[in-house]
């Protein structure tokens, strides 16, 4: 065979083997997403609005980062489930320390039926989305959300929405404790009462069980996380807007791997 035609077969072989790899990460990746879900936990009026009855004073400047997270999932085909709290007008269903704020005279915080209970403007639920109410900090607690997920394919979820020291962390804690493949915190599409309390919550409580931030990596050399990308919707943060992540994935010497799209 002549030298340039087994060049030229060379080089072909290479193409074709980069294309294969690339249809081959394409695949991976959009499986990835069949299997991953966004949860969006409380972006209700009473939590978000000027004149919310528990207003997250962080709360509405994260709306538009939330409204991105939503459409990105979308177009991926990544399942989107609204996580609310529904509540009875007496406060039956409510934590203790929550019931004084419920009675026949007086309506308390997103109450069932009323404005507050609703989603904050920009926020539409959509054919094909799924309503979860809760009535505790985790979305997991007392709730179907672990069978539903379960049942429809999922092992993977992102989390948005406020407050982050509440019902963010603690159902990210039982994420991982239900042993979801990994977990995602979208960090600038969460929000705490004050920037100082949202900051300080993955410090103290989420680094514990293995999500970090970038900072954290390089200082305490927790080894290379996709902290630059949120790599379960499938883009860069920073193409959307979102400036980080922070992530939690089963496995490795550490309990702990990053993963590369």
């Amino acid at each position: 065979m002549p030298k340039n035609q087994n060049m030229a077969d060379i080089s072909l072989r290479k193409q074709l083997s980069v294309l294969l790899q690339s249809r081959n990460m394409e695949v991976t990746t959009e499986e990835k997403w069949k299997t991953t879900a966004l949860l969006v936990i409380d972006m209700q009026k009473d939590f978000i609005v000027p004149n919310g009855l528990l207003r997250v004073d962080g709360g509405e400047a994260i709306v538009p980062s939330v409204i991105k997270a939503v459409d990105v999932a979308r177009q991926r085909g990544i399942p989107v489930i609204w996580v609310v709290r529904e509540h009875d007008a007496l406060g039956r269903d409510v934590e203790l320390f929550r019931r004084h704020l419920y009675g026949c005279e007086k309506t308390g915080p997103t109450t069932k039926g009323r404005e507050g209970a609703d989603l904050v403007d920009g926020l539409v639920i959509k054919e094909g989305d799924y309503k979860l109410v809760k009535t505790r900090f985790s979305a997991f607690s007392s709730t179907h959300l672990h069978s539903y997920l379960q049942g429809v394919g999922i092992n993977s979820i992102v989390v948005v929405g406020v407050q982050t020291p509440n019902c963010i962390r603690q159902t990210v804690y039982d994420a991982v404790a239900l042993d979801y493949q990994s977990v995602t915190v979208i960090v600038d599409a969460t929000a705490a009462a004050t920037p100082e309390v949202h900051e300080v919550s993955p410090e103290v409580g989420l680094v514990v069980i293995g999500l970090v931030s970038q900072d954290q990596e390089k200082s305490q050399g927790l080894g290379r996380y996709p902290v630059a990308y949120c790599h379960a919707l499938g883009v860069r943060t920073q193409a959307v807007g979102f400036k980080s992540c922070l992530h939690w994935e089963r496995g490795g010497s550490k309990g702990l791997k990053g993963i590369e799209l």
